[in-house]
């Protein structure tokens, strides 16, 4: 299920007027609506998002009764943080190392308010970095970026922040690359023009658009390891080593890379019965079944990682349902 903030009111007074017609009103039916802030329609977020709003709201297998779920596109993290905090979305994903630098005041966050009522809900799956490349492009190391044309994803989203980082670690800086500021679906287009020779995505693999653009164009994933990226994983313990398998994306070999977490965060303000049922839904047979079936990632979106890099505190909803049955003790 998808709706556009923009066309929220349209969708609101049409329920009411669905509702009108069949002799009940809106206060009796009790329709709680829930936005999800996903990312670009290109990315992983967004494709999950819908699954997992379609598998709460109340017409889900296992939703939750009078539960209207919805996911939003968005330019990411610190975009769906900010909806959260402006009350523009109910809830949204947001990488593990955003999420944390906003409850904290650090980071990408430091000399901003800290974004104290923010809450997990879970956390959902490994958030791979991949750093694709034209296969042309002389590009087989983060130091061979240097005077390249490198895509860093569009402000307000989690990937620059992470491109950043990265490109840091090896000694480099925005000023070393010429920069673009595109998501992965136009800097994907530009590179199959050889306008651009690379470009930073973060988000779970497979993704679409580096499955699409590897499908006609040749292409490589740049490893991020080495003695760099061994500082960078001691230093920033939101980053974890990860593998992108042989076969991917096409003629694409085995690649070693870091990752963060996708996580699901809310805020405190979310009524705690609500948070509850949306966490029991979510982890449902049915539920996961629909994951595991609509995404490669959706198999990863378990107990067993729900509880898995918190760095930020769970809302009192999630934390109730996750000691009922022993997930927290």
């Amino acid at each position: 299920m998808t709706i556009s903030i923009n066309r929220r009111t349209f969708t609101l007074g049409a329920g009411a007027l669905a509702l009108a017609a069949a002799g009940l009103s809106p206060a009796r039916a009790q329709q709680a609506f829930f936005r999800i802030g996903t990312g670009g329609t290109s990315g992983t977020y967004y494709p999950v998002g819908g699954l997992i709003a379609n598998a709460i709201s109340e017409t889900g297998a296992a939703g939750v009764k009078g539960l209207v779920a919805s996911a939003v596109s968005s330019n990411g993290s610190v975009a769906n943080i900010s909806a959260i905090q402006s009350g523009a979305a109910e809830s949204g994903f947001s990488q593990s190392d955003v999420a944390y630098w906003a409850h904290s005041g650090t980071g990408l966050y430091e000399g901003k308010p800290k974004v104290e009522d923010l809450r997990l809900i879970a956390t959902l799956y490994p958030e791979t970095i991949h750093l694709v490349a034209r296969a042309d492009a002389g590009i087989n190391s983060v130091s061979d970026l240097r005077g390249k044309r490198v895509s860093l994803d569009e402000p307000g989203s989690g990937t620059i922040v992470d491109a950043r980082i990265v490109l840091a670690a090896y000694g480099l800086t925005e000023q070393d690359v010429a920069p673009e500021y595109l998501k992965p679906g136009p800097a994907g287009e530009r590179l199959r023009d050889g306008a651009l020779d690379a470009y930073f995505f973060v988000g779970g693999y497979p993704t679409g658009a580096v499955v699409e653009l590897a499908s006609t164009n040749d292409i490589t994933l740049v490893p991020i390891t080495g003695p760099e990226a061994e500082k960078l994983l001691a230093e920033q313990s939101f980053f974890s080593t990860d593998t992108v398998p042989a076969g991917t994306y096409r003629n694409v070999g085995e690649t070693k890379t870091i990752s963060v977490a996708a996580q699901w965060v809310t805020s405190a303000k979310q009524p705690e019965d609500l948070v509850y049922n949306i966490v029991k839904s979510l982890y449902s047979d049915e539920t996961q079944n629909a994951l595991q079936a609509g995404h490669a990632k959706g198999k990863l979106i378990t107990l067993e990682n729900a509880t898995t890099s918190a760095g930020i505190p769970f809302h009192p909803g999630a934390e109730k349902y996750y000691r009922e049955i022993g997930a927290l003790k």
